[in-house]
């Protein structure tokens, strides 16, 4: 742990780790973009369906983050690295579903069922299986599209890394982001709702284009960030060290 290198790792890694579980969890809320921005639903008309409006999975909050992650762990430790924290982060997202599904099968104290609140009383076994106790659908889309996005971020990264060399820094990581994102945002969509509530494709087709309207401004909104943290991990390794892990990470 005196390596540098090796700490870098680390602390990317886990905070790669944390967003991913915390995305799949948060997820289960959908808010409103626009009322929470104080305007009025945009209401869009895609592929036959009318007044579609921003209405997001409160993932898309930090999916954006962990997206940027790979590609900063793409930049110093190759893919061989995301890779690896890919595949722990899904097994771990998974074993912690294993244990959430265990927890909502406890039996409850009688005392904690029946909660007061100034709004009336709340049924807090109710409240926690419904809240926790995402469809299998869900669960087994939102893995394989985490995955598939993953690989296909570090594939499209490489690809263009090995045009612009270390430059256009923006390119290679926004461009992979788009791209993996445009895959992720109907992946899931297809498997947790076409193949496992039986909606039509339009409408899967419909909403994945209006998530990956609000995931392409955010990727492109947040490239400033990739170039602040790649500044603070220079000045932290040191321009050697840096370079050093920058020329190795495009041989693996």
């Amino acid at each position: 742990m005196q390596d540098k290198s090796t700490r870098l790792f680390y602390i990317l890694g886990a905070f790669f780790i944390a967003n991913a579980i915390l995305a799949e969890f948060i997820g289960v809320k959908i808010f409103s973009l626009e009322k929470t921005l104080g305007l009025k639903p945009l209401n869009l008309s895609l592929f036959g369906y009318e007044n579609l409006s921003f209405n997001l999975t409160a993932g898309v909050l930090l999916w954006p983050i962990v997206f940027i992650m790979t590609d900063i762990i793409n930049e110093y430790f190759g893919r061989k690295g995301v890779q690896f924290l890919s595949f722990t982060a899904a097994g771990l997202i998974a074993y912690a579903y294993v244990m959430v599904y265990f927890s909502i099968s406890l039996v409850p104290a009688d005392f904690w069922i029946i909660r007061n609140t100034p709004n009336g009383q709340l049924n807090m076994q109710m409240a926690f299986n419904t809240i926790f106790g995402q469809g299998l659908w869900i669960i087994i889309g939102s893995l394989v599209a985490f995955l598939i996005g993953q690989l296909v971020d570090v594939t499209v990264f490489h690809y263009f890394k090995s045009i612009t060399g270390s430059s256009k820094i923006w390119l290679r990581a926004t461009g992979s982001t788009l791209v993996s994102q445009f895959i992720d945002s109907f992946v899931v969509l297809f498997i947790a709702f076409y193949i496992g509530a039986g909606w039509e494709l339009k409408l899967v087709l419909a909403i994945g284009v209006v998530n990956y309207i609000y995931k392409f401004f955010i990727a492109v909104f947040l490239t400033p960030l990739l170039y602040i943290i790649h500044f603070i991990i220079d000045r932290y390794l040191g321009k050697e060290l840096s370079n050093k892990l920058q020329f190795e990470a495009t041989l693996n």
